[in-house]
């Protein structure tokens, strides 16, 4: 049995083209892994610490190999739990709209949590960085409004290309990416895009 962690980003929920997307991705793998567990993270109803106080002292007494203060401990272990809990999981999917060309500010705070030296990554003086998530699939889904694919707007495009380097940087090889988009135009080119982005979600997912 592997564990599947879904993170859910968009506030939108039944009207949200990014969730939709997910839960036809998250249908099919219950039908085809019946048993794999699905763990669902709704960062709208997920409490995240804010990370200044004694939780960013603690970061940079990691960066420097210096011991804790038992407030800076009690802090870290705060990131640490939920780094735990991101690690736990043996595959992951991702849902997100494009929010001002980039990612909802939700899914950057917990990125930001979870990022972390010697929990996601490492770095080494002589080799430099390393990703720790090793060796487990990813399938990102991508509601956009416009589309991103032309020489002249892919450079707006900071949502996918942000979400490739991070996911890279903490050691994901493996991943799948589904674009919906554009989806502000006519109801039944939306339709058409959206049934073309859940076929691909159902093909993703069967084999995930």
């Amino acid at each position: 049995m592997s564990k599947l962690l879904y993170i859910e980003s968009s506030p939108r929920k039944a009207r949200s083209k990014s969730i939709a997307v997910a839960k036809t991705f998250l249908d099919e793998h219950k039908a085809t892994h019946a048993a794999d567990e699905i763990v669902t993270l709704d960062l709208w109803d997920t409490q995240l610490p804010e990370f200044d106080g004694f939780t960013i002292e603690a970061k940079y007494q990691v960066l420097n190999g210096q011991e804790f203060s038992a407030e800076q401990q009690l802090a870290w272990q705060t990131v640490v739990d939920i780094c735990n809990e991101f690690k736990s999981a043996d595959k992951y999917v991702i849902s997100l709209p494009m929010w001002n060309f980039g990612i909802p500010y939700k899914l950057k705070h917990y990125i930001d949590v979870i990022a972390q030296p010697g929990q996601t990554f490492r770095f080494d003086p002589a080799t430099g960085y390393s990703g720790l998530v090793t060796g487990k699939p990813v399938t990102v889904i991508y509601a956009r409004g416009g589309a991103y694919g032309s020489e002249s707007a892919k450079g707006m495009d900071l949502q996918k290309g942000y979400m490739d380097l991070l996911l890279g940087f903490i050691g994901f090889t493996d991943v799948n990416s589904i674009l919906v988009e554009p989806t502000l135009g006519a109801p039944d080119d939306v339709a058409a895009i959206e049934a073309q982005a859940m076929k691909q979600a159902r093909s993703v997912a069967a084999n995930f």
